[in-house]
């Protein structure tokens, strides 16, 4: 049933790749979960996501120069993790590029990748031979 769910926000979502991506690695940040970081950075660049956003991220940083749907995107991620709830205006920014449902799968995907990144710390999941961990502690 995990798989079927991980499946569909991962490849069903209304979100765009790209935008999909960045919850991931923000939630992936939240968890300090180094294999999730490995391999969706990855993912994220290649799906047009830029290196400076990404680093950024890694940094717990909000990052610069963000298009308005990655600042849509990123501020509803930031604001659910950060205080458990999303203001009117974060809200509203997703709700207005996509949707209702653009709503519901992007909790989806952050709720999806907290559970993989759980696993994965529990499990202290070894990155791929020759993968550095690429994030520091969150602080």
């Amino acid at each position: 049933m995990a798989q079927k769910f991980g499946a569909y926000t991962r490849f069903d979502s209304s979100i765009p790749h790209k935008l999909n991506e960045l919850a991931i690695l923000i939630t992936a940040r939240f968890w300090n979960s180094q294999y999730e970081w490995s391999a969706h950075h990855k993912y994220g660049l290649q799906a047009g996501l830029s290196p400076a956003l990404i680093a950024a991220v890694a940094e717990g940083k909000r990052p610069e120069g963000m298009e308005a749907d990655e600042a849509a995107v990123y501020d509803f991620c930031h604001e659910l993790l950060e205080t458990r709830q999303v203001s009117d205006a974060a809200f509203g920014a997703v709700k207005d590029k996509f949707g209702e449902r653009g709503v519901v799968d992007l909790i989806g995907v952050m709720g999806y990748y907290h559970i993989v990144s759980m696993a994965l710390n529990v499990d202290r999941y070894p990155l791929p031979e020759g993968a550095k961990a690429e994030l520091e502690a969150a602080k």
